[in-house]
């Protein structure tokens, strides 16, 4: 403990002490102990999650020939991991006021990376979706607490571009466990490929746990089913919340359905790509960790709708440009796609936290069911498009997310005009 400083010793007892202080904020930001730590402990948490939840979209057809089942049937060992993330969000969210965010991303993780060491050996599909819809449920406790964690313990303005590390992590993730199966599965079987993105996965856990520092602005709530319905409801009626959560979702319903097919796609001609070479494909996540990244500065510069309009921009290229049948064009179409995807799932899950003031926890996890549920969505709808229309059916499907995107953004720019009207002071009228 340092001494007393001998000014204060010297003080006559009536002399007028010095006004108070405030009391600084220690919350975590850049160049603070603990900062990057923390920001390498919560890009593992993100790299593990998306490389669990997306394994095994890109051995889709791999999967489809083993089993003797169509893209629609195989579609559920993606669909079924994310579903059940988006019903089981919530209550370990809820488990998370009460046992600390740390705890229960380490939990998670934990689980969640044992059973993907179970899933190669999976006898049959069923089987194989069942253990995926467990992974998913385990991986649940991982993206809401990883928002609450960085809404309580990084300053505001530092918040954005915490959480887009940390959905850059989702990004890396959700590329090499694509591409590690894609060769993988060229080389030795998908069954091979599923197992290596599993021990992948025990890497990050073991790396998340030991860097992760303690919370120091967490306090712990008591579990009432009462208290979170009451909360939960808050959050549902706040109408900026509801459309953020709309925005996540078809978002997602685009990202899950192009990335759900693409494999098929480039099985088939005019291309008839190689397994390893279809995951190399994903390389183009690399786009959306910078996108993702960056979103902090584009909500600096546009503002939070204008970065919205300029993601839902960007991925409407993508998808229109995807749909020729040059391989040049296709892989510039995702580039798009996954920069705009990313670029407005930041934007938006960042604006959850921010404006939720309360129950940040549940703020979060209700965005994260929206956002999973439309990957759910997006995936099984995109392989029955595909199946009914091709590659064109997929699009097709993309671009009515899309709309509904804007329809939202261009809703809420309104409503916000509307509000400033009214708190505009009533100009004075003349004598």
């Amino acid at each position: 403990m340092p001494p007393a400083s001998t000014e204060a010793s010297i003080r006559t007892v009536d002399a007028p002490a010095p006004p108070s202080s405030p009391v600084p904020d220690r919350r975590l930001e850049p160049g603070r102990p603990g900062h990057r730590r923390m920001s390498f402990a919560l890009f593992a948490a993100g790299m593990a999650a998306f490389a669990l939840l997306y394994s095994t979209q890109a051995v889709l057809p791999a999967v489809s020939a083993s089993f003797g089942a169509t893209a629609g049937q195989a579609s559920w060992t993606v669909s079924a991991a994310t579903g059940a993330l988006a019903l089981c969000v919530l209550p370990l969210s809820a488990l998370s006021e009460r046992f600390g965010r740390r705890r229960m991303m380490t939990a998670s993780l934990a689980v969640a990376a044992l059973i993907g060491l179970l899933i190669p050996f999976a006898p049959s599909l069923g089987w194989l979706i069942a253990l995926r819809a467990v992974q998913g449920a385990a991986l649940a406790g991982v993206p809401a607490s990883a928002m609450a964690y960085l809404a309580e313990e990084v300053r505001p303005k530092a918040l954005i571009a915490a959480i887009g590390l940390f959905v850059a992590g989702n990004s890396i993730g959700g590329m090499s466990g694509r591409i590690v199966t894609g060769w993988v599965a060229q080389l030795w079987g998908w069954r091979a490929a599923l197992g290596a993105v599993g021990m992948l996965a025990v890497f990050c856990a073991v790396a998340f746990r030991l860097l992760i520092p303690r919370a120091r602005h967490f306090t712990p709530g008591p579990l009432s089913p009462k208290a979170l319905a009451r909360t939960v409801g808050t959050h549902l009626a706040d109408p900026l919340l509801r459309r953020l959560y709309a925005i996540g979702a078809l978002f997602m319903t685009v990202f899950g359905a192009v990335y759900t097919v693409i494999g098929y796609r480039l099985a088939e001609a005019p291309f008839s790509l190689p397994q390893g070479v279809i995951g190399s494909v994903f390389l183009v996540y690399l786009v959306g960790t910078a996108s993702s990244a960056a979103a902090g500065r584009l909500v600096g510069r546009l503002g939070r709708r204008g970065a919205l309009y300029l993601a839902v921009s960007t991925t409407a290229a993508g998808l229109l440009l995807s749909l020729a049948d040059r391989l040049a064009a296709v892989l510039l179409g995702l580039i798009l796609i996954t920069a705009g995807f990313f670029a407005g799932h930041a934007v938006a899950s960042s604006s959850v936290s921010r404006t939720a003031t309360t129950g940040r926890a549940q703020a979060s996890a209700l965005y994260q069911s929206a956002y999973y549920l439309g990957s759910s969505a997006g995936g099984t709808l995109g392989a029955v498009a595909f199946h009914a229309g091709g590659w064109a059916g997929t699009v097709a499907l993309g671009l009515l997310a899309v709309l509904g995107v804007v329809s939202v953004t261009l809703y809420g720019t309104r409503v916000a005009r509307a509000e400033r009207r009214r708190a505009a002071p009533a100009r004075a009228l003349p004598n």
